[in-house]
This record gives structure tokens, C-alpha cells and sequence, in this order.
């Protein structure tokens, strides 16, 4: 078994453990950086997730759909 098949196997076995590390992590930097990057850090959580629960063989959840604009439609 290569290394990269036991990093698989860990992260399969430990999906929640590294959730919440991900998590952490995007706090402590929120905290550090005071709030400043927060979309930033989310997308990079997202990202994180994503890529965890790829190697880890599962599928990921799908993304909600975009969310429609407010108010009234433009006029031509």
C-alpha cells in the first residue's frame, strides 16, 4: 500500500475528525486576520472539504443553486 493510498484510507476513516480540523484552522485564521478574509477563507474551507471527501473516495454534496437577484427586473 503506497502513501497515497493511506492517506485515502486515514481521511476515509477520519471524515469527521478532518472536518473539523478544516474548520479550526479557518477560524483561528479569521481570528488572526480579524474577520478581513473571511469570504476568502470560506471558499478556501469549501475547497478543503471538497478536496477531503474526493480522496477519501466519497462524493462530494452538491453545491445550493445560485441564488436569484432582488428587486425589480431591468427594463431594456
Amino acid at each position: 500500500m503506497g502513501f497515497l493510498d493511506k492517506a485515502k484510507d486515514l481521511l476515509s476513516k477520519n471524515a469527521d475528525k478532518v472536518d473539523t480540523a478544516i474548520e479550526k484552522v479557518g477560524d483561528a485564521v479569521d481570528k488572526k486576520t480579524q474577520g478581513k478574509y473571511a469570504g476568502q477563507v470560506d471558499k478556501v474551507q469549501d475547497a478543503a472539504r471538497k478536496a477531503a471527501e474526493k480522496n477519501a473516495g466519497r462524493t462530494p454534496p452538491a453545491a445550493p443553486p445560485p441564488a436569484a437577484p432582488s428587486g425589480p427586473p431591468p427594463t431594456s
